[in-house]
């Protein structure tokens, strides 16, 4: 029995609530499996939370786990021996007591559509093209859109063709480029459409319905009420065709096996059949008088296996026998007591308000599964039936108790319960163990096919970098070169970097360089001794932000003109407070700056800042 995973079920549920697909009936060992293998692909290994969210976050994850769990795998004339027998005894022999009346056919499970038009050109081929456009209809369900769509474009290509016989795929196949159309002549008689066979209602007056290698998803109840629904689906002995590893061993009431190593099942019509025993007249005979029949009479009585007590109309013992005395104690010196000063009458059953009724009502009663502990470990199973007896004028004579020891059968009925239950746990473990089977065969068979697929697309990738590795190695060639000339062109500008920094610092003014947002790009040596701040502190900074003693709201105009796009030099002298807080007199310089970069022009200025203090 599958176990039950809190998370893995409240995920399936997600699934059921956001896209309307109920996998709920589905074998949790082979959907677990498939639902894992798809998280460990996106790497949420057995995190089934986390795949929740993953799902709701990325909508287009529904599409890959869905292709995951719904196996695809079908082909034309699958297991051609099933095929030749359903055409050959089944079919045939069908159309031919059919006369010219409409053939309606479901292919349920239908994937991309191999099966549907195996059994179309099947058709063709035993009416005749004309006679298959205007009588045959076939239906083909999926729950998967994706196939749906392929099966709606009947497009196929070699590999899905190398099981159609030649001289089928001339006639019912049009050449396209490397693949092959089906007549579309035939394809409309191929009507495909979305059905969930747990959810959706069942197609009916089927003649003929395919299902095959679908059943052996869903776990055995929803099994049940799947086939259920075929069986309302097809008409009057319709015929149901399974895959191999599906067989019904515990729906005999529903199917019946036509030829059951083809897994070719026969509709049971249900009908109810007339119940109860059939009436006889016993005819009387006469013959001789027999004399001492009162001593044989007494002598059957009390020699009869089955315990047996007669009550008078008033309720004194009239007649025990031995069996009554060996089960109960009660013997023929308890004749003339009252019944009710018996412990039988009580226990171990209440047994006088019974015989009352059977007095008053004048009919039989039957008390059954009663237990009585005769001894300790002596359990004893009885019945007791209450028959009134009445004489010829029908005048109550008194009550007859019977009472019968169904212990041993009792035992065989639980012991043959129980072996049913055994034999059909095997069954259904059996069955379950063949369909898993299968589930792995056919998840083989997928993933040998994308195997395939994916060595051939290993090679093309392959192919594909064995040229990018030439271009690359003639990329990393040119790169080379262009790294010998960048490493040239570095040691230019490391020459005139220096260059620079020398000009810089034997400039006896404080000079500063800023871009068109005056941004600081250069600070020499002597701006680092006037006002106390080094170059690394004040790069990319904006000038009228440093903290230095220069009175920015007097220099601001001069920089926003020199380092506008038409710019303008300017000067200003003006007090300021050197690093050393002492007051001193500055000359203030503002010339434009344009250069070009990258084929654009750029705009700032440069600072120079001459002071009045001794150098």
């Amino acid at each position: 029995m599958d176990s039950v995973d809190p998370q893995f079920e409240s995920l399936l549920a997600y699934l059921k609530e956001a896209r309307g697909f109920d996998f709920t009936g589905y074998k949790r060992s082979s959907l677990m499996r498939r639902v894992n293998r798809r998280m460990a692909q996106i790497g949420l290994a057995e995190d089934y939370p986390a795949y929740g969210d993953y799902l709701q976050v990325h909508p287009e994850e529904f599409t890959f786990l869905f292709n995951t769990i719904l196996i695809n795998v079908t082909g034309f004339f699958r297991d051609p021996d099933a095929w030749a027998y359903l055409r050959a005894e089944v079919v045939e022999p069908m159309l031919a007591t059919r006369g010219v009346g409409p053939i309606r056919i479901w292919s349920a499970g239908c994937a991309s559509g191999e099966e549907a038009y195996t059994l179309a050109m099947m058709l063709a081929e035993i009416l005749g093209i004309d006679a298959f456009r205007g009588r045959v209809k076939i239906y083909a369900t999926d729950v998967d859109a994706e196939q749906l769509a392929e099966a709606r474009q009947a497009v196929y290509d070699e590999r899905a063709m190398r099981s159609v016989p030649a001289d089928l795929v001339e006639r019912y196949f049009e050449p396209v480029g490397d693949r092959w159309v089906f007549h579309k002549d035939l394809r409309r008689s191929v009507i495909f459409g979305r059905n969930d066979l747990v959810q959706d209602a069942p197609i009916s007056r089927i003649d003929l319905l395919l299902c095959r290698n679908t059943l052996m998803y869903f776990n055995a109840e929803t099994q049940a009420k799947i086939l259920n629904r075929f069986h309302f689906a097809l008409a009057e002995g319709g015929i149901l065709f399974l895959g191999k590893a599906e067989m019904l061993l515990s729906h005999g009431s529903l199917f019946q096996p036509v030829e059951l190593k083809q897994r070719i099942f026969r509709r049971v019509s249900r009908q109810l059949l007339p119940v109860g025993p059939q009436s006889s007249e016993a005819a009387g005979a006469s013959g001789h008088p027999v004399h001492g029949l009162d001593g044989l009479r007494n002598e059957a009585f009390a020699a009869s296996p089955t315990a047996q007590l007669v009550l008078t109309s008033d309720g004194q013992i009239a007649l025990t026998n031995r069996q009554l005395e060996l089960m109960f104690g009660v013997s023929s010196r308890d004749i003339g007591r009252p019944f009710r000063d018996l412990d039988l009458s009580f226990r171990p059953v209440e047994l006088r308000k019974y015989v009352e009724q059977a007095q008053l009502e004048r009919r039989a009663l039957r008390i059954a599964d009663i237990e009585y502990l005769r001894s300790p470990g002596d359990m004893l199973y009885l019945e007791v039936q209450v028959n009134p007896l009445t004489g010829s004028d029908g005048s109550l004579l008194g009550v007859s108790l019977i009472f019968h020891d169904v212990t041993t059968t009792r035992r065989l009925h639980e012991e043959l319960e129980h072996t049913n239950q055994q034999l059909e746990a095997a069954y259904e473990e059996l069955q379950s163990t063949n369909e898993e089977l299968e589930t792995t065969n056919e998840e083989l068979q997928s993933t040998v096919e994308e195997l395939e697929t994916t060595n051939e697309e290993l090679q093309s990738t392959n192919e594909e970098l064995e040229t990018m590795n030439e271009e690359l190695q003639s990329t990393n060639d040119e790169l080379q070169s262009i790294n010998d000339q960048l490493q040239a062109s570095t040691t230019l500008l490391d020459d005139a970097n220096v260059f620079l920094e020398t000009v810089l610092a034997s400039l006896r003014a404080g000079v500063a360089v800023v871009d068109s947002e005056l941004r600081v790009r250069a600070w020499n040596r002597r701006a680092e001794d006037l006002w106390g701040l080094r170059t690394a502190e004040v790069l990319g900074q904006h000038f009228l932000n440093l903290d230095i003693g220069l009175p920015s709201e007097r220099i601001r105009p001069l920089l926003r003109s020199a380092s506008a796009p038409d710019g303008s030099p300017g000067e200003i002298t003006l007090e300021a407070v050197n690093r050393r807080g002492r007051t001193i007199v500055v000359h203030v310089a503002c010339r434009p700056l344009q250069h070009q970069h990258g084929g654009d022009t750029r705009e700032g200025a440069i600072v120079v800042m001459e002071s009045d203090e001794a150098q």
